[in-house]
């Protein structure tokens, strides 16, 4: 006699078109993002910045999310989801147009500026959708699969397109971006659900729960991991380089790095439900020796490559483990979970690639591995200590 599937799976089963378009929406979001790492010489050389300021591309997209997350999660959180993040994906495409028809340096920042007021809404309405298409229990699950779509993106979307600038020029891989982003929106409009805002009665909480100590080990951890891992990750074209590759070598090397991810998110996904704390301390204690490792190897581009994949391994897992910590807090709710995840994480993306440029226009690209292994540290140090904020157990 047949029996039905469990509860769980049933509850997953009818939810997965509706997460796979939620990882598709990442995928998008995440190729914009990382886009100019690959491309910084190419853009330096062709606009006559040096590889320092050309990081500041990276910066300026990271600190407009980390100033408008929250607040422009809370202006919208009544308004219907899927109209909204629909709006973001429409940003997004405009961003990297703008950005590939840009005149000068001034220009290109400002497309990458419009980006970042996108993403700095789309990260909390993406992950606040996932735990309203599947019940409680599935809920780490849930986020799993539609931050799939970063891994998806450092996988295919960032490598493909730093081909394609590297063969053929820096502006037709945004242009590439851009017509992705006009297609995934079509889309994302064909199958996710239309899901609600939030009613007025069961709003955000107060502002003073945002500053609850369990909430706020979280985001300023997950501030330290993206500040450690972009000091040095905005510069991994020039590490590479210096290291011996050759530019059209750069885009290959990507591609590795974003599929070993993919062992990043499936390590996530045995931890997050299981052993969370468990599995950030192993996370980080992994990016930290990776990148000394990478540090006192930089000559060698076969030992760079092999510490990077490393390093891209156990990164691939921090997004899922970071935004599920945020959201058992239960001090703030999913929306603003997400918001707060996105915010502290492009704070983290904007002081990391500053700091990065400034160690490279100081000291050259050779110590950035060191400082950015030293941030990771303090994280490691934040997550032990915090043991409401990262619980042995969910």
């Amino acid at each position: 006699m047949p029996t039905s599937p469990p509860a769980e799976a049933r509850g997953l089963r009818p939810a997965l078109p509706g997460l796979l378009a939620l990882a598709l929406a990442v995928f998008v979001a995440i190729t914009t993002e990382m886009l100019p790492v690959g491309l910084l010489p190419q853009i330096g050389r062709d606009l006559g910045v040096g590889e320092g300021r050309a990081g500041l591309l990276v910066t300026v997209y990271a600190v407009m999310v980390a100033v408008l997350a929250v607040p422009m999660t809370m202006v919208t959180a009544r308004l219907p989801r899927k109209p909204v993040l629909l709006a973001t994906l429409v940003g997004y495409t405009l961003s990297n147009v703008l950005v590939a028809l840009a005149p000068g340096f001034a220009t290109l920042a400002l497309g990458r500026a419009l980006g970042g007021v996108s993403h700095a809404l789309f990260f909390s309405v993406a992950i606040g959708y996932g735990p309203r298409l599947v019940p409680p229990l599935l809920v780490g699950r849930a986020i799993t699969i539609v931050l799939s779509g970063a891994s998806l993106g450092n996988i295919l979307g960032v490598p493909l397109a730093t081909s394609i600038g590297t063969a053929i020029g820096w502006r037709p891989a945004f242009v590439t971006v851009a017509a992705m982003a006009a297609a995934l929106t079509v889309v994302v409009a064909l199958l996710l659900p239309a899901a609600e805002g939030v009613p007025r009665r069961t709003g955000p909480r107060p502002t003073r729960s945002w500053w609850r100590p369990t909430i706020t080990a979280v985001g300023g951890a997950n501030a330290l991991v993206f500040l450690g891992h972009f000091a040095a990750w905005t510069y991994i074209a020039p590490l590479l380089l210096a290291a011996g590759a050759r530019e059209n070598q750069v885009g290959p090397v990507l591609l590795l790095l974003g599929g070993v991810g993919i062992v990043g998110v499936w390590g996530a996904a045995l931890f997050v439900d299981r052993r969370p704390r468990a599995g950030l301390v192993t996370t980080l204690t992994a990016m930290v020796l990776a990148l000394v490792a990478l540090w006192l190897g930089q000559d060698s581009l076969g030992w760079v490559v092999a510490a990077a994949v490393l390093w891209s391994a156990a990164m691939g897992s921090v997004p899922t483990l970071t935004q599920a910590a945020a959201l058992r807090t239960g001090d703030v709710g999913p929306d603003i979970a997400g918001a707060l995840v996105n915010g502290t994480s492009n704070l983290g993306i904007a002081v990391g690639a500053a700091l990065g440029g400034f160690v490279v226009g100081s000291a050259g690209v050779g110590p950035v591995p060191l400082v950015a292994a030293g941030v990771l540290l303090a994280c490691l140090v934040v997550i032990l200590l915090a043991r409401r904020g990262f619980p042995t157990r969910p």
